[in-house]
């Protein structure tokens, strides 16, 4: 999956978003992921959900006819672009003044008899505490046959509006056995559904544990790697053989990275090359693609926050995805090697398709400020492997690879290197 993330807050209303389906599509995106457009509560946030069963007024055009009739429209302009629309599914918590509380306060969780509010531990210490939300109980709830009806009926009116996929947020927090019987029930109606479980920010344990409930595909953390320590791959490897990735170079969850980068353009280029390449899936937020340095808000964003464009990468993002569809070494879960190399300066992973004897070298510019020289005697002992090489890379690739192999790589430059030939070839 190439998923764009839309965010709808900065989108507008839902027949305003047609533009950036086309350009999502002209940059290869098979996939569109919509954060809530349910009616939130009163603290305004996306993720605040009141009623399931409502579109937030905020996204809709009051004389464009019904809500559900701009959505079925949205389906079809995607249906038209070869896209499918996924959505967040946000049952790990409600509006903590849904009518839900005062209905059934048997799903939530209690304190001192009032509904708790979920919370997160900070790294210094301190305790952010989300007031605006309710917590439900998927472990304890005295109905919880119940609850698990109630969320399987959420899932059917979704697929019933023409979303494909459900980005089930913060899926560590539920119980695996909760989501193996709500995807069971889902799929028995809804056979295509795809379930993609965020697992960000939980142990190892609860990662694979997740991963393991039935899920299409789950989250990495590729965009926090530093180039540098072995925490990365050891996540990887900890679920790669039991459900794909997705990685993303930032989100509407994190600050912008061409701010974080100090308006370096080769920094945006090089990151998004690594985590569209890295992994099976990819996820990119719109605006990275045009430089935009205002961090998204789930309450406080606004089509007025659309940024003139700072760069343009659109056709870099068009090229990197074109890559990653035409080698399925590059757009799979294989082992990964992280290749010892003279200069710190140099990233050299070698990468292994799981199902066939592909093999891809990825040699990145790890400094997006400066060049780097790589140089290296023979490239097949870096591949291990005496099979032929072909240079796929984005940046002046190479038709003959001489041996030894020098190469200066500018900031943030990478060679692709693969050893099978297109699937389908590289258009463009």
């Amino acid at each position: 999956m190439k998923i764009y993330n839309l965010f709808p807050l900065l989108a507008g209303r839902i027949p305003e978003w047609a533009p950036h389906l086309e350009r999502a599509a002209a940059m290869g995106f098979d996939w569109i992921f919509v954060n809530p457009i349910q009616r939130t509560g009163r603290s305004g946030s996306l993720y605040s959900i009141a009623d399931y069963f409502a579109i937030n007024e905020r996204l809709v055009d009051p004389n464009g006819g019904t809500a559900e009739q701009q959505l079925k429209q949205l389906v079809a302009t995607a249906k038209q672009h070869g896209q499918s629309l996924m959505i967040d599914l946000v049952i790990n918590h409600c509006a903590i003044d849904s009518p839900l509380v005062q209905q059934h306060p048997e799903w939530f969780v209690l304190k001192r008899g009032k509904p708790a509010s979920p919370f997160c531990v900070e790294p210094d210490g301190s305790k952010t505490v989300w007031e605006d939300l309710a917590q439900f109980d998927h472990k304890k709830s005295k109905d919880r046959e119940g609850l698990l009806a109630y969320c399987v009926k959420i899932v059917d009116h979704l697929a019933n509006l023409g979303f494909r996929g459900l980005r089930c947020d913060a899926a560590y927090q539920l119980p695996s056995e909760f989501w193996r019987e709500l995807i069971e029930k889902s799929r028995a109606k809804h056979p295509d559904l795809v379930f993609v479980a965020e697992t960000l920010g939980c142990s190892p344990k609860q990662t694979k544990t997740t991963a393991s409930a039935g899920f299409d595909a789950i989250y990495n953390s590729a965009k926090w790697w530093d180039f540098g320590g072995d925490w990365l791959l050891e996540q990887y490897n900890l679920t790669r053989k039991v459900v794909g990735s997705i990685s993303f170079p930032e989100s509407h969850d994190t600050e912008r990275l061409f701010a974080e980068m100090h308006d370096n353009v080769n920094a945006l280029r090089q990151r998004y090359l690594f985590t569209a390449l890295f992994a099976s899936h990819i996820m990119m937020p719109m605006g990275y693609e045009y430089g935009f340095r205002r961090r998204l808000h789930v309450v406080n964003t606004r089509p007025e926050d659309w940024e003139s464009p700072n760069a343009d990468l659109t056709d870099f993002i068009a090229q990197i995805n074109r890559i990653k569809d035409s080698y399925p070494v590059l757009a799979s879960e294989g082992q990964i090697d992280w290749l010892d190399y003279h200069n710190p300066a140099i990233l050299v992973l070698r990468k292994q398709h799981d199902g066939g004897k592909d093999r891809a070298l990825l040699i990145i510019n790890k400094d997006p400020w400066n060049n780097q020289e790589f140089y290296c005697e023979d490239l097949q002992q870096l591949l291990g492997d005496s099979t032929p090489l072909h240079d796929v890379s984005p940046d002046w690739p190479m038709e003959h690879l001489p041996a030894p192999f020098h190469f200066d790589l500018g900031p943030g430059v990478a060679r692709v290197l693969v050893t099978a030939k297109p699937q389908s070839p590289p258009a463009g």
